[in-house]
């Protein structure tokens, strides 16, 4: 087959959605006193965008619903994960519509950009055409990448070598670690640029990062005689593949009761995480490596203290990055995150308090601290949370949970599997209830 030919049925499968074919291009007409039809291409394609950015349905359906209103229209909306379908009613006629995203990831600075532009439409865009809300829509849409795959491979190092650092390694750990996995995402970013498809992303990248890591080990072992006993690292080389953000957001629709959302959401987590720690199983098994406890470190308290501080920030700035923030958002939730799981590591080595509860309260105050920074500077709540949340959620736990099911060690399997639940239940519970407390609107079910 021709690759014009393969490009040709690519395009087939998810056709473009001609907007501008909904309204007049010489038309003076605003948008408030638009057709049903026009207005409700307007409400979809805001929706759409929202959704292709990765945030939850509650906000989904939130911009959507406050759009309508502007324009005089009633809205009812179903969210997936990668689909819309909404009717839009205005008293005399009904429009439905069913609307998709060919793939689904995430975006915080388009969803900051689609949110300004919500938040302006009834002093700004509500007094334009049809026709030029949609080329105020085409700018925002072109917002994709703020970064090179070399940059986004250096966030993922920066973030993986934090991970590292608060998982137990030391320096050896670490530095290993931050090549493997810089390595392993400029790979994943090269290959989700030209569209392939999410298995072979994930197995490709982990293999890389995975086999990188034992290439490092080796040759360290063989030019500076370092002893084979920091191979655990390897595990922290992969992090970088977590999906923090459809995990986070799926607890959070599953607590508006936005099922399907939220079970779609927790679906595709699901695969990555199983994916991943599958193909990261077999390549332990090929290159010989085993997740063994990282050789302790002796630190002081306050030393470690400060460490801790600097390697939640440095994680917390790069999986920022990977979300396609700018820097200072990036450098914003960086600091929330240093202080929340800084404070959930404390509580657990000092307080003697369980890992769930613990972090249950490093979410809660990281989502108490997001709203304070929201309700002066503005910024997605998600575009904060998420990212300082993320750092805490139990890789480790999953893969030794998978690595020991491999191997049938059953009894151990579910110990590192029934962690990694509590774990990560309690990090969305409290995002929920920091929002319950600081947010009217997401307060009450109506």
């Amino acid at each position: 087959m021709a690759k014009n030919d393969y490009i040709e049925i690519m395009e087939k499968n998810h056709m473009e959605i001609p907007w501008h074919d909904y309204t007049e291009n010489d038309s003076e007409v605003l948008i408030q006193q638009a057709g049903l039809i026009e207005k409700a291409s307007v409400v979809g394609r805001v929706g759409l965008i929202m959704l292709s950015c990765g945030t939850g349905a509650w906000r989904v359906r939130t911009s959507m619903n406050r759009l309508s209103k502007e324009l005089g229209v009633t809205c009812t909306v179903d969210v997936g994960l990668m689909s819309i379908e909404f009717n839009c009613f205005d008293g005399k006629e009904c429009v439905s519509q069913s609307l998709s995203i060919e793939n689904t990831g995430v975006n915080t600075s388009k969803l900051y950009r689609m949110e300004q532009f919500v938040n302006s439409f009834p002093s700004q865009e509500a007094h334009l055409t049809g026709e030029e809300i949609h080329k105020r829509l085409d700018e925002i849409e072109q917002i994709h990448e703020l970064y090179s795959p070399v940059k986004l491979g250096l966030a993922a190092a920066l973030a993986c070598c934090g991970f590292t650092f608060l998982l137990g390694g030391g320096p050896v750990e670490m530095i290993f670690a931050f090549i493997a996995a810089g390595v392993g995402n400029l790979i994943r970013m090269k290959l989700i640029k030209h569209h392939y498809t999410l298995f072979l992303n994930i197995a490709v990248s982990i293999s890389v990062a995975c086999l990188m890591y034992a290439v490092c080990l080796h040759m360290a072992e063989l030019l500076l005689h370092v002893s084979a006993v920091h191979e655990a690292g390897y595990i922290c080389s992969m992090l970088f593949i977590i999906p923090g953000f459809p995990f986070i957001t799926s607890g959070i629709d599953l607590a508006k009761l936005d099922l399907r959302s939220g079970l779609e959401r927790l679906t595709y987590s699901i695969i990555i995480v199983l994916g991943a720690t599958m193909f990261a199983w077999i390549m332990a098994l090929l290159l010989k490596l085993q997740p063994q406890d990282f050789v302790a470190l002796h630190l002081g308290s306050m030393m470690h203290l400060v460490l801790r501080l600097i390697a939640s920030f440095c994680g917390v700035f790069g999986f920022s990055i990977m979300f396609n923030s700018s820097v200072y958002i990036a450098a914003t939730a960086a600091c929330i995150g240093a202080v929340a799981n800084t404070l959930r590591l404390e509580l657990v080595d000092y307080a003697g308090m369980p890992s769930a509860a613990a972090a249950f309260i490093g979410a809660l105050t990281a989502g108490l601290l997001a709203s304070i920074i929201k309700r002066n500077h503005g910024y997605p709540r998600i575009s904060l949370t998420v990212p300082s949340v993320v750092i805490m959620v139990p890789g480790l736990y999953l893969y030794r949970a998978i690595y020991n099911f491999g191997i049938m060690s059953l009894t151990e399997a579910v110990l590192w599997f029934a962690a990694a639940i509590m774990i990560i239940v309690s990090l969305p519970l409290g995002l929920i209830f920091a929002r319950i407390l600081t947010d009217r609107t997401f307060r009450y079910c109506s």
